[in-house]
């Protein structure tokens, strides 16, 4: 019953799009518009900037932490917790409330990471952080955070510092944000990937990612 009641809570916290609000209100830019077409905090970074990124990354963080205590202060279970912020990671990648369309799952992931287990969570966050500063690639910092977090989450788990229903959550949670990565890793290996720093002017750089799939529910108006 608790993980029945958890996951859609926790999918509509997930789906709340922070990214695609902030961009709008910062300059009234559609983000789906430009770039990768992706409403997470990377996308944000490139078309609106640092402060608005940096605001983007701590919301898309704390609904997925917003979830798991819910779930903690509801039920106090568990798989419930595990449930809730999986759940608000599915709602991240494919929000309701603006047609499927979301982003790639890395700040969403990293809040659930880090309030199932803080440690795991910090080491996904300096492994993060350390590459992108060494190599200025978001995508290659995120997905070697997200899976240094949740390999330590999984042996914090195994050594019983964990609870053992969380090494769903590195399983499901781990899988979901590299395969939303996939794209990346294969531009990566082509040495094609855009590095920070890199602006995005106008247009959609990448083929099928755009503009042309943004199609019913809800439309922001024409990007200024």
């Amino acid at each position: 019953m608790a993980i029945l009641v958890m996951v859609p809570i926790g999918y509509l916290l997930g789906s709340l799009p922070f990214g695609l609000i902030i961009a709008w209100m910062a300059k009234r830019v559609d983000v789906r518009d430009y770039g990768s077409g992706k409403t997470g905090m990377t996308n944000v970074l490139r078309t609106v900037g640092v402060k608005a990124a940096a605001l983007s990354m701590a919301l898309d963080m704390g609904k997925s932490i917003l979830a798991v205590i819910l779930a903690r202060v509801l039920f106090d279970d568990r798989g419930a917790e595990v449930a809730a912020a999986v759940a608000a990671l599915i709602g991240h990648n494919w929000p309701v409330y603006v047609g499927f369309r979301g982003g790639r799952g890395t700040a969403s992931g990293l809040g659930g990471l880090f309030i199932l287990s803080p440690w795991a969570g910090l080491v996904a966050a300096l492994v993060g952080v350390t590459t992108i500063a060494t190599t200025r690639w978001v995508s290659l910092g995120s997905i070697l955070g997200t899976v240094s977090g949740v390999v330590i989450l999984a042996v914090l788990v195994a050594l019983g510092f964990a609870p053992a229903e969380y090494v769903w959550y590195s399983i499901i949670g781990g899988g979901l944000v590299v395969a939303r990565h996939w794209d990346n890793i294969l531009r990566l290996v082509k040495g094609k990937e855009r590095k920070i720093g890199e602006s995005v002017d106008v247009g959609i750089d990448e083929p099928g990612d755009g503009k042309e799939r943004r199609r019913g529910f809800f439309r922001w108006p024409k990007s200024a």
